[in-house]
């Protein structure tokens, strides 16, 4: 009776976690829920009701032990909740719990003995082995390597997992599927890296990795807490070798946390255990993407130093990073030196440094690489032609693009994608629409689906040419194949109905963006705002302004000018100078776009002394004038009839460098005409014909309303 009270009041004290000597119902509802019996709150509340003897909604230890006293029949429900929600300490046993369900059962119900004794064993109430006893330890090990998930208990012991773990170090395939089951969170961090170094004892790596991922982006631990716990997993399966720390750094890599890889791999050298040759290759080539090639060379040098051997693998990204550099004829040498230290270059290796020096149109080097790869007896591929034919374009000579692109059918190498994207974009760029339409039909012939950055192209090069049928007709054709416009193609659209003054059209694309998810850019926002500024709908353009900064894009210098020079050809030049001064505030520097501008502004108000101020602060703030700034100061005073200023801007123009322009000269001969100065006109007039420059109609318009049909006008 003492025996069977006291593991009654011990399972009380730990149901009455407030100590105040009741329990709620609230709290008798939770510690039946420890035991897998889910009972709603009106029937947690009517058991309360049966024992609380005080009527104050509470149930005290002595209203417990007299209500049991009174059970008849259903007196399991009691005894197996206890039992089910108990956990007592390592001297109990299951007698203990048995002799308390007789005691109150009084041996009448051999069923509801039978209960208790299966209650005992899915909830794990001891945590050692005795003679004959079922353990803790042994049903959760049990129960694992069955897969009776529904019988273990979810309040496991760090004690308790570390050794049934260690126990099951040879069977990773069960490990792994007890983590997944419970969701490692429920791990404390040692314990689930054990678990993570079991689990990468399986053939493949795919699911060690897969945790050590969810629990670093999960913010579950911290790679310094992992590597310290699987340091200790590998103490205490005995492992020898470097693969669940290889593990960690690499799932740093896949998340692109490239700090945190480089991290753990300084952690591995504190102690001694170096990562494996292909782990530092991934690093190395998170720092190549990441564009952070001294980190990479750094890397590199611990490399070299701590003896870890390099890869054909490892020569190729170098050389990769070489090539980013713009070190072309390093990249070029680190070649020879692979053959030096017995690697055998591959065609991914001269690929690199022929993409190197295409890409910065330096062809004449791309080729010396070619001949030297064919010398060495390997067979270039599509990306090696690839790489050409886009130098080529590039550089405009389409005819030797051509060229390449039809070795590679005496080759047997079939054109990619790309290769035919670099031949229309060729074209495009050289007005040539005809023959960029007659390769994307080779294409479709050829089997070669166009794709996005196709459409994209061709699109861009119409409304260049005002094509707008043919782009409704590629819109269509996309829609047909299920190619969705991105933000490029709606940047495409926007811009050129923008050019075309057709805002209209325009914000009705930007409608649609937001409708399909598409999110506009700054490309997008600055079309839009100068359409607005062409249709003097600057309130408009002021509003979207501030709508690029709620979504906390930050306006760049093409917005500002964009909006200055909107502000300024609408005569606002107070709030051009607010937008200034918030570029400031932005850490946009001003360019000579945004001076000449603000100079333009100014003049076409007649403030041309104000003009005069912006062009010496361009000059103070290291800004070099150009030929816009000093004729837009030329044309402001020539207006004004102030011509000897005019001259003078012209005579500094001429010390700074610059040459006269038709432009300089039409603001001075009309000037001149203007105040009947029709002789130094026609002087100016001889000497921009003698200088090369053909007057236009602007020219000739200015000498007749200027001049009317002076016989000197005739003759010259």
């Amino acid at each position: 009776m003492e025996n069977a009270e006291g593991i009654l009041k011990e399972w009380f004290d730990r149901v009455d976690f407030n100590k105040k000597g009741t329990i709620t119902a609230t709290q008798l509802k939770a510690a039946l829920a420890v035991g897998n019996l889910e009972f709603s709150t009106s029937v947690v509340e009517q058991m309360i009701r049966m024992y609380d003897f005080d009527r104050n909604g509470t149930m005290s230890f002595q209203g417990l032990g007299l209500g049991l006293g009174r059970c008849c029949l259903p007196r399991t429900r009691p005894i197996t909740f206890i039992a089910r929600t108990m956990r007592i300490s390592n001297t109990s046993s299951t007698y203990s719990i048995i002799g308390t369900a007789k005691f109150h059962l009084k041996g009448s119900n051999l069923r509801a003995l039978t209960q208790v004794r299966r209650c005992y064993a899915s909830t794990s109430l001891a945590n050692h082995k005795e003679e004959g006893v079922v353990t803790a330890e042994y049903l959760l090990q049990e129960s694992i390597t069955s897969s009776r998930w529904h019988q273990i208990s979810q309040d496991f012991s760090p004690q308790l997992v570390h050794k049934v773990l260690m126990k099951l170090c040879n069977s990773p395939d069960l490990v792994l599927g007890f983590i997944e089951k419970f969701g490692f969170v429920r791990f404390d961090s040692k314990f689930f890296c054990l678990a993570v170094a079991i689990v990468s004892q399986l053939t493949s790596h795919h699911q060690s990795l897969e945790l050590l991922k969810r629990a670093i982006d999960g913010s579950y631990a911290s790679h310094r807490e992992l590597f310290d716990g699987l340091v200790l997993a590998r103490q205490d399966l005995g492992l020898s070798n470097s693969l669940v720390l290889d593990l960690l750094i690499r799932a740093c890599c896949k998340l692109k946390r490239s700090n945190d890889a480089l991290e753990v791999f300084y952690f591995m050298k504190g102690i001694g255990v170096l990562p494996q040759t292909e782990t530092c290759n991934e690093v190395l080539n998170l720092f190549l993407k990441e564009n952070r090639t001294e980190t990479a060379w750094v890397l590199y040098a611990e490399m070299f130093q701590l003896r870890i051997k390099s890869t054909v693998v490892t020569f190729n990204i170098m050389i990769n990073v070489l090539c980013k550099e713009g070190k072309l004829k390093k990249a070029k040498a680190l070649i020879g030196y692979m053959e030096f230290w017995g690697f055998k270059p591959t065609v991914i290796s001269f690929n690199t440094v022929i993409h190197g020096y295409s890409s910065r149109g330096k062809i004449e080097g791309a080729l010396e690489v070619l001949e030297s790869m064919k010398a060495k007896g390997i067979k270039p591929d599509s990306y090696t032609y690839g790489s050409l034919i886009s130098g080529f374009c590039k550089k405009g000579q389409l005819e030797d693009a051509v060229n390449m692109f039809n070795k590679m059918s005496e080759n047997d190498l079939a054109p990619t994608v790309v290769i035919y994207n670099a031949l229309i974009d060729g074209y495009c760029n050289n007005r040539d629409l005809v023959t960029a339409f007659k390769y994307q039909d080779e294409m479709k012939r050829r089997g070669v689906k166009p794709i996005l950055s196709t459409y994209n192209v061709l699109i861009h090069a119409l409304f260049m040419e005002g094509k707008m049928s043919e782009i409704n007709a590629l819109l269509k054709e996309m829609e047909e194949r299920n190619i969705a416009p991105n933000c490029i193609t709606c940047n495409i659209l926007i811009n050129g109905y923008c050019k075309e003054g057709n805002a209209k059209a325009a914000f009705a694309i930007h409608a649609q963006m937001l409708a399909k998810g598409v999110c506009p850019t700054l490309v997008t926002y600055t079309s839009l705002i100068y359409v607005l500024g062409k249709q003097n709908r600057m309130k408009e353009a002021d509003k979207l302004y501030e709508e690029v900064k709620s979504k906390g894009l930050s306006p760049d210098l093409i917005m500002f000018n964009s909006l200055i020079d909107g502000h300024c050809v609408n005569g606002d030049m107070e709030r051009a100078f607010v937008l200034l001064s918030e570029m400031g505030s932005e850490k946009v520097s001003p360019d000579e776009v945004t001076y000449n501008t603000l100079m333009q502004g100014f003049c076409k108000t007649g403030k041309v002394d104000e003009a005069r101020r912006i062009l010496d602060e361009m000059e103070r703030k290291g800004v070099k004038p150009d030929h816009i700034s000093y004729n837009t100061l030329i044309s402001g005073y020539s207006k004004k009839g102030n011509l000897s200023d005019a001259f003078k801007v012209r005579d500094e123009m001429l010390s700074k460098g610059f040459n006269p322009t038709l432009l300089t000269y039409n603001a001075l001969i009309r000037g001149l005409c203007e105040s009947k100065d029709g002789d130094d006109a026609v002087l100016l007039l001889k000497e921009m014909v003698n200088r090369g420059i053909n007057p236009d109609d602007s020219t000739y318009f200015s000498l007749i309303e200027g001049l009317g049909e002076d016989e000197k006008l005739v003759n010259s």
